[in-house]
C-alpha cells in the first residue's frame, strides 16, 4: 500500500482452468497443473504486509488456481523499505503489485514495467476528521493541520487541496503522520490521511473515552477523493516489459491473470473464507478488522463493468495528468511527462477474462453488494 517518498525522493528510491462455476466456489477446486508438467515458479511482489489487501492473491494460492495454470507461486511481503516496481525491474521478482502513480514514478527512472491488470478499479483513499470540525471538502482543510503518510500515498490529497484553490505548501500546514489514526485520535491534527479498508477502521474499532463505547462513523466526517475528482488507479499487478516480448512470458502472464481473476472472484463471493486465509497467512491485524477490509477491497474491485483488471482510458488518463500537473509543497511534480512506450496493455488481461469467462466465472460482478461488518475493540 506504501512506499516511495514524496515527490521530491521519488526518483532515488526507484532508479518497483479454472473449474465450471457460475460463482467462486471452492467446493470443486483441483490442484493439477494445467499443462500436466512441471510447475512454473513465480514470485509475486506485494507492496505492502500480508491483509485482505492481496486477498484474492492469497486465495489464489491456497485454492490451487495458480497450480491450475501451472504456476507456483510464491508471494513476497512488503514492508516499509521495499518498493514492489524496484522489486520487480531488478529481476527479484516476475510480477509487483503497486499504486500506479508510484510505478509510473519508478518508470519514467528507466524502471521497464507496464501494468498489465488494473486489479483495483476505484481509489481507497480518505482524508478524515472529527464531524464537529466542519471538514467536508477539501477547501475546508486550508489554514487546518493536515495529516500525510508520504512515501508517494499522498497525490491524491495534494491533487484535490490543488483543485480547490489550496496551496499545499502555503496554505495548509503538513504533517508526517504515522501509519496509524492516533494523531487524529488525540486531535493533535485536524484531518487524517486513511485507506476506507484500512485505517479508518481503526477509528472504528477505537474506544471513546467520554462513553466507554467503540466510535461510530457519525462521529468523523469523510473527504473522499472519488467525489473531489482527484482519485487516481492504485493496486496494480505490473509485469516485466522487456520480458512481455518473451511468447513464453506473455502464455505466463495470461495464466497468471486468469488465476488471479479467479482468486479475487472466489473473495468477493466468499469473503469470510478470505479473512480466515489472511489472518492465518500471519496477518498483524484481527479478524474484524480483516472481515471490514475485505467487504471494502471487494467494493473498490466489484462491480467491474469491463471485466475486473481492465485499465479505463479515462481513469488512466486523471491518474497522468494529475501525477503531472499536481505539485507538492516544493513545487515538484509526480511527473514530468506523459508516459512512454508500453507503460499499461490491456492485452492480457482481456485474454484472461475471455479463460475465465469459458470456465464459468463471473468477470464482472455485477450482482455484487457488500455486506454490514461489524467491527470489535481493536479489530480483534
Amino acid at each position: 500500500m506504501r512506499k516511495v517518498r514524496i515527490f521530491t525522493a521519488i526518483a532515488a528510491t526507484s532508479v518497483l482452468m479454472l473449474s465450471g462455476c457460475g460463482t467462486a466456489d471452492d467446493s470443486s477446486t483441483t490442484t493439477t497443473p494445467a499443462s500436466g508438467g512441471a510447475l512454473t515458479p513465480i514470485k509475486l511482489q506485494l507492496q505492502w504486509f500480508f491483509q485482505a489487501q492481496f486477498a484474492g492473491y492469497i486465495a489464489a494460492v491456497d485454492q490451487g488456481f495458480y497450480k491450475e495454470q501451472g504456476l507456483d507461486v510464491q508471494l513476497l511481503e512488503g514492508g516499509t523499505d521495499i518498493v514492489p516496481q524496484t522489486v520487480l525491474a531488478t529481476g527479484k521478482a516476475d510480477y509487483a503489485v503497486a499504486w500506479v502513480p508510484k510505478a509510473l514514478a519508478s518508470r519514467e527512472q528507466g524502471a521497464g514495467i507496464t501494468d498489465v491488470g488494473q486489479i483495483f478499479g476505484r481509489s481507497g483513499t480518505y482524508q478524515v476528521a472529527w464531524k464537529d470540525s466542519g471538514i467536508t471538502s477539501a477547501a475546508q482543510l486550508k489554514g487546518k493541520k493536515v495529516g500525510n503518510w508520504g512515501f508517494g500515498n499522498e497525490f491524491e490529497l495534494f491533487a484535490g487541496m490543488t483543485k480547490a484553490g489550496i496551496d499545499p505548501g502555503k496554505d495548509v500546514t503538513l504533517v508526517q503522520q504515522q501509519f496509524d489514526m492516533q494523531a487524529l485520535l488525540k486531535k493533535e491534527i485536524d484531518a487524517a490521511q486513511a485507506m476506507s479498508y484500512n485505517e479508518y477502521a481503526q477509528l472504528l474499532e477505537a474506544k471513546n473515552p467520554a462513553t466507554g463505547k467503540l466510535y461510530t462513523a457519525d462521529d468523523f466526517s469523510v473527504i473522499d477523493w472519488k467525489k473531489e475528482g482527484s482519485a487516481m488507479l492504485q493496486d496494480a499487478v505490473w509485469a516485466n516489459e522487456s520480458k512481455l516480448s518473451d511468447p513464453a512470458y506473455q502464455q505466463q502472464t495470461v495464466k497468471f491473470l486468469t488465476a488471479t481473476i479467479k482468486g479475487w472472484a472466489f473473495c468477493r463471493d466468499n469473503a469470510e473464507k478470505c479473512r480466515d486465509m489472511v489472518v492465518a497467512k500471519g496477518s498483524k491485524l484481527g479478524k474484524s478488522h480483516q472481515l471490514w477490509q475485505m467487504n471494502e477491497v471487494n467494493k473498490l474491485i466489484w462491480p467491474a463493468t469491463g471485466g475486473i483488471g481492465v485499465v479505463s482510458d479515462a481513469d488512466w488518463k486523471q491518474t497522468v495528468d494529475i501525477s503531472m500537473t499536481t505539485k507538492n509543497q516544493t513545487g515538484d511534480t509526480v511527473l514530468k511527462k506523459a508516459p512512454e512506450g508500453l507503460a499499461y496493455t490491456n492485452d492480457y488481461i482481456n485474454q484472461a477474462i475471455t479463460a475465465a469467462k469459458a470456465a464459468g466465472v463471473d468477470v464482472n460482478g455485477a450482482s455484487f453488494a457488500p455486506t454490514t461488518v461489524t467491527l470489535t475493540e481493536g479489530g480483534a
